[in-house]
């Protein structure tokens, strides 16, 4: 069984009201996207779209509800931007983040990512790095991790995406051979492992050395494999419902929580799977979900 002392669990917002797709969960308020989140038995929670900016508004709706932020999605944009630029912006989220009481950063290279367009096919036509590139986006981690700890005390974590330059296994393995670990741990989402094809427990097994944020999502085979087979885009994917909680799909997640307990994993493990609410309810997704890690690990 996990440790509660180590171990805490959040949800993300995103099945709540979807960042991506702004008319999924259109109905659904911040105060009754975290209000559920508390209901559901869940302490941490990552940054959505509607969630205030202003920190004290923000800190205080959270309390009421116990609920604290463990994280927020950063989009850097190392192979196409200024490393100035990106520092920026990356800066005044640590800052926000600092104030809040995260500890962690999920960092994704947006460069070229298909990830979000709706015409694009998610399955063979994402961006593949040059070694130049590759050179540029390690270093520019790098810096971009040592800013977090040193001036922050934050950890960046490296999320791995669909249709964004760091997918597969091997462009993972080369980011994580060329970046320090002193600076760079991993982001590891089971979804997005196996939707690409990957074997979500190898990788864990792989990596968990550098393993500093989880991400429990399922999928539903038969979806991703329509997705693949109709060349449908990944949001349209997501309309679909090719992800679910934990529990619900394909994904066989003893062993998992099993090698994240023996390797003495500390941090949280965050429920995100995101769906259109109006097909799958937010809160009793929420609930199964809550109910499937505690009947697996005893939290």
């Amino acid at each position: 069984m996990l440790d509660r002392a180590k171990v805490k669990l959040g949800i993300a917002p995103i099945a709540w009201t979807n960042d991506d797709l702004p008319d999924l969960g259109k109905e659904n308020t911040f105060e009754q996207c975290i209000s559920e989140m508390a209901l559901a038995g869940f302490t941490g929670s990552e940054v959505g779209n509607r969630y205030p900016r202003d920190t004290d508004v923000l800190k205080k709706a959270l309390a009421l509800r116990g609920v604290e932020i463990c994280n927020q999605w950063f989009s850097s944009y190392l192979i196409s931007r200024p490393f100035q630029e990106v520092e920026k912006e990356f800066r005044a989220q640590l800052t926000f983040l600092k104030i809040m009481g995260a500890k962690i950063i999920g960092v994704s290279e947006q460069s070229y990512s298909v990830q979000g367009k709706q015409d694009t096919p998610i399955f063979g036509h994402k961006y593949e790095m040059k070694d130049e590139e590759w050179e540029i986006f390690c270093r520019g981690l790098n810096r971009l991790g040592r800013i977090a700890k040193d001036a922050y005390g934050i950890s960046l974590t490296f999320h791995h995406h669909m249709g964004t330059v760091v997918q597969n296994p091997d462009e993972v393995e080369r980011m994580m051979k060329g970046t320090d670990s002193e600076y760079v741990s991993l982001l590891y989402d089971t979804g997005h492992f196996a939707y690409c094809g990957a074997d979500p427990l190898e990788m864990l097994q792989k990596y968990i050395d550098r393993v500093k944020h989880v991400h429990l999502k399922d999928i539903r085979p038969e979806i991703v494999e329509k997705v693949k087979q109709d060349n449908l885009s990944f949001l349209e994917g997501v309309r679909l419902g090719a992800f679910t909680v934990p529990g619900d799909g394909c994904i066989d997640f003893v062993p998992i929580f099993q090698t994240l307990e023996e390797a003495g994993y500390e941090g949280y493990m965050l429920v995100e799977a995101e769906q259109d609410p109006a097909r799958a309810n937010p809160l009793e997704y929420a609930v199964k979900a809550r109910k499937f890690i505690a009947e697996k690990t005893g939290l």
